[in-house]
């Protein structure tokens, strides 16, 4: 029988305990095996026993979460989602936290609230099983009483592509997807970007408020203008568009010209956003005109996308296994044979802008 994984939730709220215990342990491959109201508490059960991931909340008495985080790194490195409120101070924080060595990021349950529950008790444990799986040399370098609900396809979304591939008549834009790892490897790529670069759309499995913060972030590290995306956005040359949180984002095209719409709509690939839908969109609006990146993370949300871009003439790459904190979604889109190339992170860069030449 396979080892199941142990987690460990630190928070001062013994409701949110509570809660966070009986949405894991929905899922028979992980087990809580204890919990701890502040960072000393959690210091004596992983002496006691080291869990293979920690849910780590940002506020509490004694010491704070980042604190923690950063002791934790510098002495025993051990995969921690960080938990927080939804917040845009906390966003800011939880940027931090990434930086500092959190391979994700969850927010807290809304305990009574059965729908809430239910989606976000299929990330939380998502994001877990990601954590569980995390490379942590590669990070360092670069309803409660619902089941889990049925993984959607971008079907649910739009249709799909025609078949037919798009003559090249337009700039390329380049779509990006990535997850667990994904904010620090996001970071590399776009730093090696000049300013002239084509105009990309990225989306990055986060919650709702941190986006924003995110790309804020990138903005001030990059020479691209960094933006969270708003409906109706135009992709233009030398600018990034971040899929907002808990919000789809779209390609798509208006005669030469692309801008993307944001929408609600349900899960896919038991993400919103997911990258399935962006790059099914891109295979739809732009066929041969875009590019398709999938980058490290958890699952295999983007890997049917992928497959639909380079049916449509896309060209379309991948992060290798060495860089990538967590493989599942290259190493999907390479098994659907959606993939041209396998390159390391810091090579990514390099291959948008020699297929820019190209183009």
């Amino acid at each position: 029988m396979a080892k199941k994984i142990r987690v460990l939730i630190v928070d001062d709220s013994a409701s949110i305990r509570q809660v966070l215990t009986r949405i894991l342990e929905q899922d028979p491959d992980i087990e809580v095996m204890g919990a701890a109201s502040d960072p000393f508490m959690a210091a004596k059960k992983i002496q006691e026993e080291i869990p293979d991931v920690i849910t780590l909340d940002v506020e509490m008495p004694r010491m704070d979460g980042i604190t923690f985080l950063r002791k934790l790194m510098s002495q025993r490195p051990i995969p921690v989602v960080m938990c927080s409120s939804l917040t845009e101070a906390g966003s800011e924080t939880l940027l931090q936290a990434l930086e500092a060595g959190a391979v994700d990021v969850i927010l807290k349950p809304k305990i009574g609230a059965a729908d809430h529950l239910a989606e976000a008790g299929m990330q939380i444990r998502e994001a877990v099983k990601g954590a569980a799986q995390a490379r942590m040399g590669a990070l360092r370098r670069t309803s409660a009483t619902d089941a889990p609900t049925a993984k959607l396809t971008a079907d649910a979304v739009l249709p799909p592509p025609s078949g037919r591939a798009m003559a090249k008549t337009t700039e390329m834009v380049v779509c990006v997807g990535a997850s667990t790892g994904g904010t620090e490897a996001l970071r590399v790529l776009l730093e090696q970007l000049p300013a002239n670069s084509p105009g990309m759309v990225i989306v990055q499995h986060m919650p709702e408020k941190f986006t924003a913060a995110f790309a804020k972030r990138l903005n001030g590290l990059c020479e691209v203008e960094v933006k969270e995306a708003e409906d109706g956005d135009p992709v233009l040359r030398g600018h990034v568009l971040i899929a907002p949180g808990d919000r789809h984002m779209m390609l798509e095209r208006q005669g030469a010209r692309y801008h993307v719409s944001v929408r609600a709509g349900p899960l896919v690939s038991r993400h919103r956003p997911s990258v399935d839908v962006l790059f099914r969109s891109a295979a739809r609006a732009a066929g041969g005109n875009a590019m398709g990146v999938i980058m490290t993370g958890m699952g295999d949300d983007g890997a049917r996308g992928m497959q639909e871009m380079h049916v449509a003439g896309a060209f379309t790459v991948a992060q290798d296994e060495a860089t990538s904190v967590v493989f599942g979604m290259p190493k999907e889109a390479i098994a659907h044979g959606g993939v041209e190339r396998i390159v390391p992170l810091e090579q990514i860069a390099r291959e948008i802008l020699m297929a820019d030449k190209r183009h």
